[in-house]
């Protein structure tokens, strides 16, 4: 619990709307991801950084119940007592091998299956954990949520990834755009920066609808795994209307607000479209 709501404040409030029992599961999720995701802030060179995440690897195949790594040690144990896949923790770890190089993503098939990999499937693992009957339902739907809010996260993080030498803007929509990986993280990003993020906002604006299309459906007991989808559609709409580029600065919400609008999804979920 103190690892999520060090690491990622958002899903730790979400996890508290879930159920008591179901609590120390999703934290659990949650504190695994926030530990790969942040691999490369941690550990500054790839090598290092994937053998990290072969231990990973490692830890959740092996039998043993007990790796002596509390936060591995509390994963292997929801993943036993939930049924979950250990496939799903597999592909998570593959994908964020991407994360440690500064090669550039090379098209939106590419950062789709990224994003399905990663928040995608952190948000199924969630749903299977806090209703296994009622989650097969909306995989699709936690696909679309999944790069609605992966997506999102990227373009919240672009100063800090451009500073790094980092592009996960997919060279398809840089082309089409008028750039390249190589300008767009170089200096003021050249002319088609601004363009190249138009067509981001505008992908997971995209996956956003098609998940708000379907999300009043979602039943009560699911509800905190997508909650932080409430979150989505704030941070897009300030990119939009704020005068300062993601390029240049990070978006950023209030601390009371983030809350207000959990609360109030938590309490009312996501009306009919």
């Amino acid at each position: 619990m103190e690892a999520v709501r060090a690491g990622d404040h958002d899903r730790y409030v979400s996890a508290l709307y879930a159920p008591a029992d179901k609590r120390q599961a999703l934290f659990s999720l949650y504190a695994f991801n926030a530990e790969i995701a942040s691999v490369r802030d941690r550990i500054h060179e790839a090598l290092p950084g994937e053998v990290r995440l072969q231990w990973w690897r490692d830890v959740i195949a092996a039998e043993a119940a007990v790796s002596g790594n509390p936060l591995a040690d509390a994963l292997k144990v929801t993943i036993a007592d939930r049924g979950l896949p250990k496939a799903a923790f597999d592909n998570m770890l593959e994908a964020r091998i991407f994360d440690l190089y500064d090669d550039p993503m090379p098209s939106r098939t590419d950062l789709e299956g990224y994003c399905g990999e990663t928040a995608a499937a952190l948000i199924q693992l969630a749903a299977m954990v806090l209703d296994p009957i009622e989650a097969p339902r909306f995989a699709e739907l936690a696909g679309r949520a999944g790069c609605a809010q992966a997506m999102t996260g990227l373009l919240l993080l672009l100063p800090l990834h451009r500073r790094r030498g980092q592009c996960f803007v997919p060279a398809d929509i840089l082309a089409a755009a008028g750039s390249s990986p190589e300008e767009f993280v170089s200096g003021d990003g050249g002319p088609g920066a601004e363009r190249a993020v138009a067509a981001m906002m505008a992908l997971a604006q995209e996956h956003l609808s098609a998940f708000e299309q379907g999300a009043s459906a979602v039943p009560e007991t699911l509800r905190p795994a997508f909650l932080p989808l409430a979150l989505t559609r704030a941070y897009l709409g300030k990119m939009k209307d704020d005068r300062r580029s993601p390029l240049s600065g990070a978006v950023r919400l209030s601390a009371l607000r983030r809350h207000w609008l959990l609360l109030r999804r938590a309490m009312r979920g996501w009306p009919a479209i």
